[in-house]
């Protein structure tokens, strides 16, 4: 095991504490200001040099990405809350993506995933972004296969509920939407291609 420094005093058992750390450290930090966080500072927060949080995250994006993944439990449950209830496909995804767009606010390291903060534009298109998505969804109260949804109409739906999300990130408006005037905006326009597919069927 490659020796480490610095640590705070304690130094890590196994690579694996050691990765779990420095992503802990991040979060801190993404969580105290709300934007991400270079390689510098995480490793300065953990009194070890640079190139030890290189061992493990071979780039900021790499570790910008896997702190969001580590903060995303508890948002997903607090959208499932939100959404409980709301067995219409149209009706649940709108206020999934409202839900989001407000608590994202909150949760800076999920604006981060799906957005790439605005440093690397494939960030919605991960495989992360995309997985994410899927687990969203599969959190609602809606029975897909009744209402036309087959796995690739669930995976179309979810990459364009993060592109949805991703055009609001980078561009709230001037002044950005309050929710009920957003919830009139996808009613206007997601809702349609949402009636659409229920139409047209798993085969459509």
């Amino acid at each position: 095991m490659a020796r480490r420094r610095g640590w705070g005093g304690r130094p890590p058992v196994d690579d694996e504490e050691a990765a779990r750390r420095i992503v802990e450290a991040a979060v801190e930090a993404i969580s105290r200001t709300g934007t991400a966080v270079g390689i510098a500072e995480v490793a300065e927060s953990l009194g070890v040099i640079r190139q030890t949080v290189y061992r493990y995250f071979p780039s900021a994006d790499a570790l910008m990405r896997a702190s969001a993944i580590a903060s995303v439990d508890a948002f997903l449950d607090r959208l499932t809350a939100h959404v409980r209830g709301l067995h219409d496909p149209t009706e649940a995804v709108i206020e999934a993506v409202i839900f989001t767009l407000d608590d994202v606010r909150r949760t800076p390291h999920l604006g981060i995933m799906l957005s790439g903060d605005h440093s690397h534009t494939e960030g919605i298109a991960s495989d992360e972004a995309q997985v994410f998505g899927m687990t969203m969804i599969r959190r609602f109260d809606v029975d897909w296969g009744r209402h036309g949804w087959d796995e690739p109409a669930l995976q179309g739906l979810v990459e364009h509920q993060l592109r949805i999300m991703q055009s609001f990130f980078v561009s709230p408006g001037n002044p950005p939407r309050t929710d009920d005037e957003l919830r009139r905006y996808l009613h206007r326009w997601l809702a349609p291609a949402i009636t659409a597919q229920a139409a047209a069927g798993p085969d459509g």
